[in-house]
């Protein structure tokens, strides 16, 4: 650690001070936004940016004005989702500018940064050895860039996608406004939602409030109804991973989105499920779910 403090020099205080001024500009952007939610897994692969995405578009459809920040740094899906890929982030007097898709909501990635597919982020540090150290502060550094640096304008709702990992929640939710909610995405299998409780735990821990939980590939749907026949179709039995997670915890499983094919393949081909299959099971699971959002105090 010694040779990071010397590296410091005597520019340590100038640093403390672009930090300093950073912080305010970051409190004056989010001073314009009404709402802001996390989504979170803990764990990868659960379909968390696909859950951000697509309630990004469906509070967009209710005339709200939605932006969102595709903080899973390294692996960045939204714009994909959202079909805004191929599209650049400009930067002129009052900040970065959002792009904007064609469902109306704003969004900065770092995909909308980089000028060619495949090509990693890769982050600069004194020796290759010295990387991993630096990848934590580099990537936090990134997202409260996204936050500060970025003119959003007036907004009813900011939603953050969060890479996968319990660290990350205290990471963001210290750079963010008391009022900001957690909402939890998992699958449900016990590895995924002891992955998720850790990240609840902690966010517990850290007085941050958490929304509720979000079970996703829940089961297949109804044919009859597109309800997901794990949830209110389930017959007696133990409670599942899912439902022992929530009432360990004390939350609220705000929705069961049921497994269906229409999720994955608007989302690859950049329109949100809710836009483009408004009648499909999973869809409506997803419309459900962002109006108990709206209404959560």
């Amino acid at each position: 650690m010694k040779k990071y403090a010397e590296m410091a020099g005597d520019g340590g205080s100038g640093v403390a001070a672009q930090v300093e001024a950073q912080g305010r500009r970051l409190a004056a952007r989010l001073a314009s936004v009404g709402r802001v939610v996390v989504v979170m897994s803990g764990k990868g692969g659960v379909g968390k940016s696909v859950v951000t995405a697509n309630l990004a578009a469906a509070l967009a459809g209710c005339g709200a004005r939605v932006g969102v920040v595709d903080a899973d740094v390294n692996g960045p899906s939204i714009p994909l989702l959202l079909g805004a890929r191929g599209r650049r982030v400009d930067r002129g007097p009052a900040g970065w500018s959002p792009v904007q898709a064609s469902c109306g909501v704003r969004l900065v990635s770092t995909d909308l940064l980089v000028g060619e597919d495949g090509a990693p982020i890769v982050w600069k540090a004194p020796t290759q050895a010295d990387a991993f150290l630096w990848r934590g502060a580099a990537e936090a550094s990134a997202v409260r860039e996204f936050l500060a640096e970025t003119a959003w304008g007036e907004l009813d709702w900011l939603l953050l996608d969060l890479p996968p990992g319990a660290d990350r929640v205290p990471t963001v939710m210290a750079m963010l406004p008391a009022g900001a909610l957690l909402l939890a995405v998992t699958i449900p299998t016990e590895v995924a939602v002891l992955s998720v409780r850790r990240a609840v735990v902690l966010a517990r821990a850290g007085g941050w409030p958490t929304a509720g939980l979000v079970e996703n590939m829940a089961t297949p749907a109804c044919p009859r109804c597109g309800a997901s026949l794990g949830g209110e179709h389930a017959e007696g039995g133990p409670p599942s991973a899912v439902e022992g997670l929530a009432l360990a915890e004390g939350l609220s499983v705000l929705g069961r989105i049921p497994y269906d094919p229409a999720v994955a393949s608007c989302g690859d081909a950049g329109t949100p499920v809710v836009l483009a299959r408004p009648e499909s099971p999973g869809a409506r699971a997803l419309l459900s779910l962002a109006e108990r959002l709206r209404r959560t105090p």
